[in-house]
């Protein structure tokens, strides 16, 4: 005779998966303001749409509910995502082999489905007692960083970090599109405080060595430096808003909405040397309250981030003289790398609003690699099919030129405005460099006139109305006319013919 189903045993197992780890790690986690995976996922996602995967995984284990991770199938804002959470209350929500395939499954899941995947971080990495059966397999940890970057371009992936993601675990937020981090609890580390100090000597925290503002500021590995979890729960939300399910499909189109106000001619300043911040002229440009910057914090003189131009989505990549002089660094290279990257895997159209005087000069970044740096990003903006509008708002010089695709990099327009100058250098870099040792030889009386005839030759030479008559840009447009411009522009590159080498890929210098 059969045994009789336990329905009891059942409902027990069940209720002891959805609680979680015993109560002081609840308790703990509350008083550093952190809140219960499964609260995470219910803020996150729409009220009832959300089916999980493998509850029981590990059930039959003392102290391992759903083996400290949650994962299954969600709606946001009425669209399909798959997502996982690690159950910090459960080990710290460290990685048993269970864990490791749960997450590997959703992953895949998304993949195959074409859905986005979110990943809702809060795990102190691999169980080292479980190091054989999570470790080194076929399915072991490291197939889940080989299907993440499988996906890489074909779903959006997106991570909000809540504590840390330690050691082989800090590479689950690496290979996301974007990483939003709590400040204060979240951190992302390869070797923790101690190790660090038992491999190197080096005595440091890991707030100091991977905490929030770190990686948000400083390395660029995160992107959102949110003050809460419910903060970060919303750039999750917001980000995804603007991407489409997978990439064989468009951007979702919103409601148009007017710009902000915003006098775009009196906000340039006439002398180069005046700085003004980009960010006011993108919302000058954009429907209003529709610009979600990206990596506010890193690289700052670059301003990257989406919006919506009469509803339709574009990707927004600005030079912001307020820091730096707009000038391009490694860093500010990098970033603009791989937005331009996320914005052409996801059909999400390019606008780039040039104000360069170029890239970095002396030994410092030369020792950086500057030089590699920079070919990644006009690597990345050759590479891109999507449509892209190139505007000279005030200066285009050197190599800036082409980082913000100019004419040679297949934009779909280049358009200036009655500010804008395009040449290898400035007028004052360019008369000291041709009459050097002229100026050096004349009476001190004499230079100063002689300096200002040259430089008004050279500005004569590269009149943006000269540049229109010889093809360079395509139309000069006032400030108020920029928007109806750009809007018409894209409309008309929406059908364009995407392709652009006959290969695998390029050999891309990194």
């Amino acid at each position: 005779m059969a045994d009789v189903f336990d329905a009891e045993a059942l409902a027990q197992a069940r209720k002891r998966a959805v609680a979680g780890g015993a109560e002081k790690y609840h308790a703990a986690n509350a008083a550093k303001g952190k809140l219960f995976a499964r609260e995470r996922v219910a803020l996150l996602v729409d009220a009832g749409s959300f089916v999980e995967d493998g509850l029981f995984a590990n059930s039959l284990a003392e102290g391992l509910p759903a083996d400290g991770v949650i994962t299954g199938t969600a709606r946001i804002d009425g669209r399909q995502v798959c997502l996982m959470a690690n159950d910090s209350t459960v080990k710290a929500g460290s990685w048993g082999a269970r864990t490791v395939e749960k997450i590997i499954r959703i992953i895949e899941r998304a993949y195959a489905t074409g859905v986005p995947m979110v990943y809702l971080v809060d795990s102190a990495g691999a169980r080292i007692t479980d190091q054989v059966d999570l470790f080194p397999g076929r399915r072991g940890a490291g197939k889940i960083f080989h299907t993440q970057v499988r996906a890489s371009g074909s779903i959006p992936q997106i991570c909000a970090l809540f504590g840390p993601s330690a050691a082989g675990g800090a590479y689950i937020p690496a290979f996301c599109d974007v990483v939003a981090m709590v400040e204060g609890n979240a951190s992302m580390y390869l070797g923790s405080d101690r190790m660090v100090e038992m491999v190197t000597g080096e005595r440091t925290t890991l707030e100091a060595m991977g905490g929030a503002r770190v990686h948000c500021a400083e390395s660029g590995v995160g992107h959102f430096l949110c003050k809460t979890e419910q903060e970060a729960l919303e750039v999750v939300r917001s980000y995804l808003s603007y991407l489409p399910a997978n990439y064989t499909e468009q951007p979702p189109a919103a409601e148009s909405t007017a710009a902000a106000t915003v006098d775009l001619a009196g906000l340039v300043p006439e002398s180069e040397r005046q700085a003004f911040d980009m960010r006011r002229y993108i919302k000058g440009i954009v429907d209003q309250g529709s610009f979600f910057e990206i990596q506010a914090l890193w690289a700052k003189e670059l301003t990257i981030g989406f919006a919506r131009l009469e509803g339709q989505v574009i990707g927004v990549i600005g030079n912001n003289s307020m820091f730096k002089g707009g000038v391009l660094f490694v860093d500010s290279a990098d970033k603009a790398s791989r937005f331009v990257q996320l914005c052409d895997a996801f059909n999400v159209p390019l606008l780039f609003l040039s104000d360069v005087p170029g890239f970095m000069v002396g030994s410092a970044v030369e020792k950086q690699g500057i030089i590699r740096h920079g070919a990644k990003m006009i690597s990345a903006i050759s590479e891109a099919t999507v449509p892209k509008i190139c505007v000279v708002v005030r200066k285009a010089y050197g190599a800036g030129l082409y980082a913000m695709a100019g004419p040679g990099f297949d934009p779909d327009a280049t358009i200036a405005l009655p500010t804008a100058k395009i040449a290898v250098m400035g007028a004052e870099a360019a008369v000291n460099a041709v009459y050097a040792n002229k100026i050096a030889a004349l009476p001190e009386e004499e230079r100063a006139a002689f300096i200002a005839q040259r430089r008004a030759e050279y500005e004569r030479d590269i009149d943006i109305l000269h540049l229109a008559s010889e093809l360079v840009i395509d139309t000069i447009v006032e400030p108020g006319d920029l928007r109806g411009e750009l809007v018409r522009r894209f409309a008309a590159a929406r059908g364009k013919d995407r392709t652009f080498s006959r290969r695998r890929h390029g050999v891309t210098p990194v």
